[in-house]
Order: structure tokens, then sequence, then C-alpha cells
């Protein structure tokens, strides 16, 4: 179902994946949907029958693993992928050594992620015009 990219091909699916959910959806400008960290991120794809369904990047920050850009294709929604995509990123994350982690949740999306551990730090800030607010988890075994 979900497994780390190794391909361009894979890499444009990821792609259309996030312009469809953050720049269709959200109407986030293409110009900064993509970033200047996708070579250095690891990308996750999520297919079901051969159809891409969902992504997520993650990147190394110091001491966390930042989990970004976590997207499910509209009609995949709420049939727990989007906790199973999570959980696959941080079990990457853990297989590295990280036991803290980070993202920028957007402020809608932020019930889902104090359900999984998460919790809010500072003020909401606007991120590509989306209210956001980070958040953390740290493993402590």
């Amino acid at each position: 179902m979900f497994h780390v990219i190794n391909s361009e091909s894979d890499l444009r699916k990821v792609f259309a994946i996030r312009a469809i959910v953050f720049c269709e959806e959200q109407l986030v400008p293409y110009e900064i949907e993509i970033d200047e960290y996708e070579d250095s991120a690891i990308h996750i794809l999520g297919e079901l029958s051969g159809e891409p369904f969902a992504s997520g990047r993650l990147r190394f920050l110091g001491e966390y693993a930042k989990i970004e850009r976590l997207a499910i294709r509209k009609r995949y929604r709420g049939k727990g992928y989007g906790k199973l995509l999570l959980n696959y990123a941080l079990d990457i994350a853990r297989n590295e050594g990280f036991k803290k982690f980070k993202l920028h949740a957007q402020v809608a999306s932020e019930k889902f992620y104090l359900n999984n551990g998460f919790e809010p730090q500072g003020q909401q800030f606007l991120e590509a015009d989306i209210p956001h607010r980070i958040m953390l988890k740290h493993d402590f075994f």
C-alpha cells in the first residue's frame, strides 16, 4: 500500500497527488507547493490496485523528523488511510533512530494529529494562506 519512492515515475505520482489535494482543492500556488527540499526529502507514495491515492514527505532536521505534505485524495478519505500513512512515516523515522517528530498541521486537521499523539505548540500561523500550528510528538520508550 505505502512505499518509499525510488523512481522518477513514482515522484511524478507524488507530485500529481499533491497538485490535486493542495493546489486544486486548497488553492495552494504550485510554485510554493514544489520547493527546494524535494531532492533531499524522503517521499512516500500510497497506491491501491495501481491507483495512486496518498503521498507524504519526510525530512530529518536535527533531533526531529519532520513529517510534511501528507495528502489523501478525496475519495479515499475517511477510511483510515491517513492514520496508516502517518504511522508509516513515523516508522521510517523511528527506523532511522528518531524519537522526536514535528509537523505543521493545518488547523482544520489538528484534531487528527491530536488523536495520533501530537501536541500543539505556540500560536497559529499562516502557511500558503492556510492557518497552521506546529505540533510535536515524542516517543518516551
